[in-house]
């Protein structure tokens, strides 16, 4: 049997942190020349909320939330490695994430994603997302998608 096991912990656990990594090469492919603009709002010092998934003892994704106002949680870094994508584990790290947000108080979830990033926008909207206008420093990118779920 496969054992899937997660951890709640911060942004300075490793694994987190390689996770991480290898989530900014990847984007940064995928964005080209916007990478930069996108990479300043990514920064990972100080997020108090991190979710590192493991498949049989290895992380294989994370994610994490941070306040973005006092109602709401702000999704981010959202990553599975590739060899594991397709069977359900970024849906069981948003799942997580959703519950400790209830549990924290906070009411609602937001988040942003590139259309560049088409897997993304179909785990949110399998996971009951809504899109939303652009938000905050997203209003005016034509390149970002932003969601929005009740919890």
């Amino acid at each position: 049997m496969n054992a899937l096991s997660s951890i709640r912990t911060n942004s300075s656990n490793s694994n987190f942190v390689s996770l991480v990594k290898l989530l900014d090469i990847d984007l940064k492919q995928r964005d080209g020349e916007d990478h930069s603009f996108f990479a300043q709002f990514n920064k990972i010092d100080n997020i108090k909320h991190v979710v590192v998934l493991f498949h049989n003892d290895l992380a294989v994704g994370c994610g994490a939330i941070k306040e973005y106002e006092p109602d709401v949680m702000e999704v981010k870094r959202m990553f599975v490695l590739p060899d594991h994508r397709g069977k359900g584990f970024a849906s069981e790290i948003l799942r997580e994430l959703e519950v400790w947000a209830k549990e924290l108080g906070y009411s609602k979830c937001i988040l942003e994603t590139g259309y560049k990033q088409p897997e993304a926008i179909a785990l949110y909207k399998k996971n009951n997302f809504e899109v939303i206008p652009n938000y905050g420093q997203y209003a005016n990118v034509t390149s970002s998608v932003c969601f929005q779920k009740t919890l």
